[in-house]
C-alpha cells in the first residue's frame, strides 16, 4: 500500500508540474523508470483535462497567464507564432507545464487532437531527459561522496 501512495503522489504532482514530480519520485525512492512514467502520466492527465474537458479551467489559466505576461507577447505565444502546434506541444511541458501549455494552445486555435499528440511527445521526451539528468546527478553526487 505504501508504493501505491508514492505512485499516486508522483502522478498527482505530475498533474501540477512535471519538474516537481521527478524529484518527488526520487525522494520516495521509486525506480527512475517508474518515476518517469508516473510523472509523465500525471502531466498527460492534466493536458487531457484542459484540452478536452476543461473550458472553465482553461479560461482561468489563460486569464492568469495574461495577467502575468501582459497578454499576447508571452514566450509561448512567440513559440506558437514561430513553430505552431509542434513547437508549442513539445516545449510547453518544459516551459509552462502541461495544463497551462494546453490552455494556451487551445486559446490560440490549436486542433485539440494534434495538440495532445505533440504534448504527449513533449511530455515523454522531457520526462526521459529530466529523469536521466536526475539519475546522472545523483550518481555523480554518490561517486563524489
Amino acid at each position: 500500500m505504501n508504493n501505491l501512495l508514492a505512485w499516486a503522489s508522483v502522478i498527482g504532482t505530475g498533474v501540477l508540474e512535471l519538474w516537481a514530480a521527478i524529484p518527488l519520485g526520487f525522494a520516495l525512492k521509486l525506480h527512475p523508470i517508474v518515476t518517469a512514467l508516473l510523472s509523465g502520466l500525471g502531466s498527460m492527465l492534466s493536458a487531457i483535462v484542459v484540452i478536452f474537458f476543461g473550458t472553465s479551467l482553461r479560461n482561468w489559466l489563460i486569464q492568469r497567464l495574461q495577467r502575468k505576461s501582459g497578454g499576447r507577447g508571452s514566450r509561448m505565444t512567440r513559440i506558437w507564432d514561430k513553430f505552431g502546434i509542434p513547437g508549442l506541444g513539445f516545449l510547453s511541458p518544459l516551459i509552462t507545464g502541461a495544463p497551462l501549455g494546453a490552455a494556451i494552445g487551445i486559446s490560440l486555435g490549436a486542433n485539440p487532437r494534434k495538440l495532445f499528440v505533440w504534448m504527449t511527445i513533449g511530455i515523454v521526451f522531457w520526462s526521459a531527459v529530466l529523469t536521466t539528468a536526475a539519475v546522472l546527478g545523483v550518481s555523480a553526487f554518490n561517486v563524489g561522496s
